[in-house]
């Protein structure tokens, strides 16, 4: 019905703005858009195939029908003292007048009036009905309106119901234009001023702009028509008004109007899911940096228990020095000409060996190692300890906090999924042996260093394996001293023998330091990356739902940015239509 009248212009704007419109309703569906405000969207736009919406709102008995009834010239509505108007009425033009009811709320009403031809026309429910359910019908309504006749009574001017009603009409943006009714009651035009006056201050502060305002007489207007009396139509003050709406609103207003209006729809659309993604940004940005400052903590992690690992590793490295001087000291006493009878006896020397030298050796380095242990195990549970910690900051922190809602799942999914974050690193806490963790890592420690010293082992202990390795050094080194004992009578044989000794011992002992060694680092890098591991895998659910939601969010918003754009341009061509 529109796209007859426009022109080339007027088309190539029309079929942009539904463009832009179609792209808005793509976007915020994909971000999950309140479904009523979908509809509200889906309406706007439809409304651009119609006719001139003019909404009429205001609290009941302020006169809306009496109102009406004067600018058609005809009794089309029920007029009452109580709340008359209880549905929705859309006045259309029609050869006949006719009711039919439309849906639960909509009585669409025919009447063949000229008015009607090029504008529709709704009553709503009062602002203040008894019924709230009046009102939310109303609030359904009015984004789908082109202009909106706000209606106050001379009697009651601006009532706390009508100021509430003007702010949620301010937020669709819709041009508004008062009509202070039943003025025939007041004893002066000066009330009326005086009335009229407070009633553009109040709105302009309540809109952000100065609106229209007609002081009527919607019943003299009415029954001015009716009889024919211009003296009473003149005093009832309704030509101004009528002429504004008949003739202020021309056709090319009305175009102006009917494509501005779901553009506003649109662009308050934007602006409440803008508003929403700026808030979750805002609580991801807090989320990606707790994930960070988690992250930056396994890693400082690492790299002190990698610098504290290596201290006490020196401790197990110190007895095996002691070890080894205990050794010296004992070749250097030992292989010498005054013994050769003792050097003879080798299960003597044997046994005087591993009691002076190899001695508590085994047990010493066993102890070091158990503690090594216990201090790795302590230290993992810790870690697990501190990200629980930090995870229940983070719930903490916006437990109460409200993000602005559009729809959607995201405060639900993000609060879900942190919470099972958050218990599954507390399950892990509280099921966390740490006897079985020691004993796992110690078993895999003599299992290493078993191996690398090709030693059998069972059910036995590390010291138990060093033990075995520390008896086959001795059986060893005292073996060749023993084996030559005999034939090294000379005075320069027996200290060359020695010499054999002591490098023999310190090759032994250096190959035990570096199979011991390489199997406590390297159970201790596996250990760390699988407690580190397991972290990571804790929190991956978190960190990936943070990374995938900040991307949505972002290009959600460019999108929209984009849209918004858009619709400025086209709002400031349909300005200069």
């Amino acid at each position: 019905m529109l796209r007859r009248i426009l022109d080339k212009t007027q088309s190539r704007i029309l079929a942009e703005e539904r463009r832009a419109l179609g792209n808005l309703q793509v976007a915020l569906a994909r971000f999950g858009l309140d479904a009523k405000d979908q509809e509200r969207l889906e309406q706007s736009i439809r409304t651009l195939d119609e006719l001139f919406l003019l909404v009429v709102v205001g609290e009941f008995n302020s006169g809306k029908s009496a109102f009406i009834n004067a600018l058609l010239a005809q009794p089309v509505l029920e007029e009452g003292v109580t709340p008359t108007t209880t549905r929705i009425n859309l006045l259309k033009y029609g050869t006949e007048v006719s009711r039919t009811a439309q849906g639960a709320a909509l009585d669409v009403i025919t009447a063949p009036l000229d008015l009607l031809q090029e504008i529709n026309i709704v009553d709503t429910p009062g602002t203040n009905a008894i019924q709230r359910e009046h009102e939310a019908i109303t609030e359904e309504f009015v984004p789908r309106a082109d202009m909106v006749l706000f209606v106050t009574s001379a009697d009651r001017p601006f009532t706390e119901s009508e100021r509430a009603f003007l702010e949620r009409i301010r937020n669709w943006g819709k041009k508004v234009v008062v009509i202070l009714n039943k003025i025939d009651i007041l004893e002066s035009d000066g009330q009326v001023q005086e009335i009229e006056t407070f009633i553009t201050e109040n709105a302009r502060a309540l809109l952000g702009f100065t609106p229209e305002v007609f002081p009527v007489s919607a019943k003299q207007a009415f029954r001015a028509k009716q009889t024919g009396d211009a003296t009473l139509l003149e005093r009832s003050r309704f030509a101004a008004l009528e002429k504004y709406i008949v003739d202020t609103l021309d056709e090319k207003e009305r175009i102006r109007l009917k494509f501005s209006n779901p553009l506003k729809v649109g662009q308050r659309l934007i602006a409440t899911a803008l508003g929403t993604i700026d808030g979750r940004l805002a609580l991801l940005k807090d989320d990606i940096a707790a994930v960070e400052d988690i992250y930056r903590q396994m890693q400082a992690y690492r790299e002190d228990m990698r610098r504290d690992f290596r201290f006490r590793l020196a401790d197990v490295e110190n007895v095996l020095h002691e070890f080894e001087n205990r050794g010296m000291a004992y070749f250097d006493e030992t292989i010498r000409l005054a013994r050769i009878f003792d050097l003879i006896n080798k299960s003597r020397l044997q046994a005087e060996f591993e009691r002076e030298v190899v001695g508590d050796v085994p047990q010493t380095i066993e102890r070091r190692v158990i503690e090594v242990i216990d201090w790795l195990v302590a230290k993992n549970l810790r870690q697990w300890q501190g990200v629980m910690d930090h995870l229940a900051e983070r719930r903490a922190v916006h437990a109460d906090r409200i993000v602005g809602q559009v729809g959607g799942t995201f405060d639900y999914d993000r609060d879900r999924l942190l919470q099972t974050v958050w218990r599954e690193t507390q399950r892990t806490i509280e099921t966390y042996d740490r006897r079985a963790e020691a004993e796992q890592v110690a078993d895999s420690v003599r299992t290493a260093v078993a191996t690398t010293a090709l030693v059998e082992v069972g059910a036995i202990g590390l010291g138990a394996v060093l033990t075995a390795v520390f008896s086959t050094t001795a059986l060893d080194v005292t073996g060749v001293v023993a084996a030559t004992a005999l034939a090294a009578l000379g005075l320069f044989v027996i200290p060359a023998r020695r010499r054999k000794a002591k490098d023999e011992l310190r090759a032994k002992i250096a190959a035990l330091r570096e199979k011991l060694m390489a199997a406590l680092t390297g159970q201790f890098d596996r250990e760390l990356d699988r407690s580190l591991s397991k972290l990571e895998e804790a929190i991956e659910p978190y960190t990936r739902f943070i990374r995938s939601e900040h991307d949505h969010l972002t290009k959600t918003r460019q999108e929209l940015g984009l849209i918004a754009e858009t619709m400025a341009r086209l709002e400031a061509e349909i300005a200069r239509l």
